[in-house]
């Protein structure tokens, strides 16, 4: 079996390494995005404290000492690293907009389980490092703690990637999984590394090395993809477009009244304007977003966006696609010659694989295979 020693310095090395590219490498190629590079300081931030704790438990072998002493360290270190890294990908979905109790909470809460970890035992007349039952019992009580703040920003971090994607949705034509599934993926790494590692720490042997390896893979992760968001600035103004459009549509609609509020008249004015609109193609146009489609309609957006949620699809995004693949099967069938490129371009679709992934996700079959249908 791998020392803990090797794994430890692997992991400080590693840690360290991140941090020196979130730090020094991401300005060069992020300047003027001041929401990532906020994002970018905490989420460093995060790794460094990460890093500094596997450099003490290598260097001064807190865990070789016991696992009291090795829980204790890795509570003290592993709980703000998480709670940044969490604001990090929290800060990132909101455009900046991140709620001062989301800060509140960690800022407060952390404060008082580190003067509990590092003050019971004085209080008891022992070493701060002394393996006694009150600080046992407080390391127990401050895991508690631990998985309950996780347990609550692991919602808002799911909360806020739901409500992104559904503002992407709503306002692009095209595929925007891409922008997005990295953030999926990392939060639902971090919300397992969250909820587990308060109590897996309490663990030795084979299985705490496996879980280090897990903690090690997951922040890579993270830090890695959130590297590639930053430098692909294309990402990033997609994300900026569509949460500047949600917030100009929520002062629209305030102006104008609720939903529910729409007139009867209204609704069929727009369902008229949408017939119109699609009678003319404009829906096989590349490169729409909501808006500029309510501009073809002459219509106002949040009218748009109310009449879409009485469809079946709800959102812009699933909506014009659907009229797409609609096309697109009428086009396969009247022209089985035809290239895939070109069902694609003329439908609307960004390329052809965009085109099939979608066709598949709709009908169930591949465009060949429809056509022999």
């Amino acid at each position: 079996m791998i020392p803990l020693e090797h794994i430890q310095f692997a992991a400080m090395i590693l840690t360290g390494g991140l941090t020196l590219m979130l730090a020094f490498m991401l300005p060069l190629w992020s300047v003027g995005s001041r929401v990532f590079n906020s994002s970018r300081w905490l989420m460093a931030a995060g790794t460094l404290l990460l890093s500094v704790q596997f450099l003490l438990q290598y260097t001064l072998h807190f865990r070789q000492m016991g696992v009291t002493q090795g829980v204790l360290v890795n509570l003290l270190f592993f709980m703000p690293c998480v709670w940044l890294l969490c604001l990090s990908l929290l800060n990132l979905q909101r455009q900046g907009h991140v709620r001062r109790r989301e800060w509140l909470i960690g800022l407060i809460s952390y404060p008082l389980v580190a003067m509990a970890l590092m003050g019971v035992n004085r209080l008891n007349g022992h070493q701060v490092l002394d393996d006694t039952a009150a600080l046992r019992n407080t390391e127990m009580t401050v895991a508690v703690v631990f998985s309950l703040m996780q347990i609550y920003y692991s919602w808002q971090l799911f909360h806020g990637f739901i409500r992104l994607k559904r503002t992407l949705d709503d306002y692009y034509d095209k595929e925007t999984e891409d922008v997005v599934r990295w953030m999926r993926n990392s939060v639902m790494q971090l919300t397992l590394i969250g909820l587990f590692a308060p109590f897996v720490i309490f663990w030795t042997g084979p299985l705490l090395l496996v879980y280090s390896v897990g903690i090690l893979y997951s922040i890579s992760y993270t830090v890695i993809n959130f590297y590639s968001y930053g430098i692909d600035h294309r990402r990033q103004q997609t994300v900026q477009d569509a949460e500047d459009g949600s917030e100009h549509e929520d002062s629209e609609e305030a102006k104008a009244s609720h939903e529910k509020t729409v007139r009867e008249e209204d609704r069929q004015r727009v369902g008229k304007a949408v017939e119109q609109w699609l009678s003319r193609k404009g829906h096989l146009h590349s490169g729409i977003t909501i808006q500029t489609a309510a501009d073809e309609m002459k219509i106002p957006r949040y009218l748009l966006t109310a009449w879409l949620k009485g469809t079946e699809q709800e959102l812009f995004n699933p909506w014009i696609t659907w009229h797409r693949i609609e096309e697109a099967k009428r086009m396969l069938k009247e022209n089985p010659e035809w290239s895939n490129d070109t069902i694609a371009e003329k439908c609307g679709f960004g390329s052809r694989s965009y085109f099939q992934t979608v066709f598949k996700k709709y009908t169930g079959m591949t465009p060949a295979q429809f056509i022999e249908s």
